[in-house]
């Protein structure tokens, strides 16, 4: 049996900060219990940080630990792929306890509603076996600046 706390230091991942609006960090709880089947992730939002608009390869699962939160849903509409627009289809607040199901493909961000701490577990199901879970982040313009890996 392989055991984690996440509350305990240790297994902090490097996180870009260009995908996030303000402080953010994140403990893999996948690489410190050697899960090969989703990736796994402790994320911290710091005083009303939140992701950028992005998308991932795989449905994502996320469970609120501490704190309020938001999750936004967008979609995409025009069919030039420099001339395009974003409308916000669903906002939906989190709190300690909820569990929300973000299915592939679907633009959202996610984040700190307050200026408080707000965290929650990510799950991210590997689309298929020894495939990655990949995530396109967009910038605030929405135009896509990276696709990047997050195993």
């Amino acid at each position: 049996m392989r055991k984690s706390n996440i509350y305990t230091p240790g297994n902090r991942r490097k996180i870009n900060p260009d995908w996030f609006t303000g402080i953010t960090f994140m403990k893999d709880i996948s690489g410190a219990i050697q899960s090969k089947e989703q990736d796994i992730y402790h994320v911290y939002f710091k005083g009303g940080s939140k992701t950028k608009l992005h998308s991932h390869n795989g449905n994502q699962v996320l469970i609120v630990i501490q704190g309020r939160g938001k999750l936004e849903f967008f979609k995409k509409s025009g069919n030039k792929k420099e001339d395009f627009k974003i409308k916000r289809t669903e906002s939906t607040p989190l709190n300690p306890g909820d569990i929300a199901y973000i299915p592939k493909g679907i633009l959202h961000t996610h984040g700190s509603s307050s200026k408080k701490l707000f965290s929650h577990i990510a799950i991210n199901i590997l689309p298929s076996k020894k495939t990655q879970f990949k995530t396109a982040w967009y910038e605030s313009d929405f135009k896509t600046v990276a696709t990047t890996l997050i195993h």
